[in-house]
């Protein structure tokens, strides 16, 4: 890399405003207006400064619709590297501003959370029929069950919602355990399971993101529409992949790419679908 890039780079995260957006986007991706409300600082500043940290390759930006999603970029360009390091012991070193940004993400994730929480449990008894409205469950459900394998000892449903996945897949697993983080939606897919005479699968209420489970010990993970509900989709893929066995099989459906707005609206979607 060219000493004039290197400098480019230097440059555009050598200011404090761009420090603390480069501090944000190493823990996860954010929108601009998540940004501007973390920072307290105004949508034309902060959108000034992510143009010039675009410009310079160390945040990638991409567009769903109508929002634009910000990351620190990924692959880093060289000297990146242990800058972004830097950046990971800056978010962990105490300082006043740094430390109160960090917080301010944390309540930005948490309400995320907390909105697709209370779609979940505001819906949680008529699940399956919203859900149907929005695809054509059917064909869905029918394609992940050709692709299944006949039959495998632990079979494990990320989000596991009403339990449908436990329930279509009851024949191919000797046990299976779903997690959910709405008990609202554990205790419908219990009812379910019991409704279908399912006895050896069970529920638990679990963060998709940190499974109290061993890693390699799941000859299936199925996440069945439930990446586009989460901030960081890929993080719940990682953790599926940390629990499957060496040569196990990850079974994963969810929306193709649209522009239907509405469903971030009515149905609490935080991503318009995946390529």
């Amino acid at each position: 890399m060219s000493l004039d890039r290197q400098l480019t780079i230097f440059r555009a995260i050598g200011e404090e405003t761009r420090l603390r957006i480069m501090a944000l986007l190493v823990r996860g991706e954010l929108t601009v207006t998540e940004i501007t409300q973390i920072l307290g600082q105004s949508q034309p500043r902060v959108s000034r400064h992510l143009k010039i940290l675009t410009e310079a390759g160390v945040v990638d930006k991409f567009r769903e619709g109508s929002w634009m999603f910000y990351r620190a970029a990924s692959p880093a360009p060289a000297p990146m590297t242990e800058i972004v390091a830097a950046l990971k012991a800056l978010n962990k070193s105490g300082d006043r501003v740094i430390a109160r940004d960090g917080e301010r993400f944390a309540q930005s994730r948490e309400a995320r959370a907390a909105a697709a929480a209370a779609y979940f449990e505001k819906n949680a008894a008529e699940w399956d029929r919203l859900r149907g409205l929005q695809i054509e469950e059917e064909a869905v459900e029918a394609r992940m069950r050709a692709l299944a394998p006949e039959r495998v000892g632990l079979f494990i449903d990320l989000g596991a919602g009403s339990g449908r996945m436990l329930t279509i897949f009851a024949d191919a697993y000797e046990k299976g355990i779903g997690f959910d983080l709405s008990r609202e939606m554990l205790a419908v897919a219990r009812a379910n399971l019991d409704r279908a005479g399912v006895s050896h699968a069970q529920v638990r209420h679990g963060d998709l993101f940190a499974l109290p489970l061993e890693s390699g010990v799941a000859d299936v993970v199925c996440i069945h529409q439930v990446l586009h509900y989460l901030a960081e989709p890929a993080a719940a893929v990682a953790e599926a992949a940390r629990l499957l066995k060496p040569g196990g099989r990850l079974l994963l459906s969810d929306f193709a790419p649209h522009n239907l707005e509405f469903l971030r609206d009515k149905h609490a979607h935080r991503r318009l679908g995946f390529s």
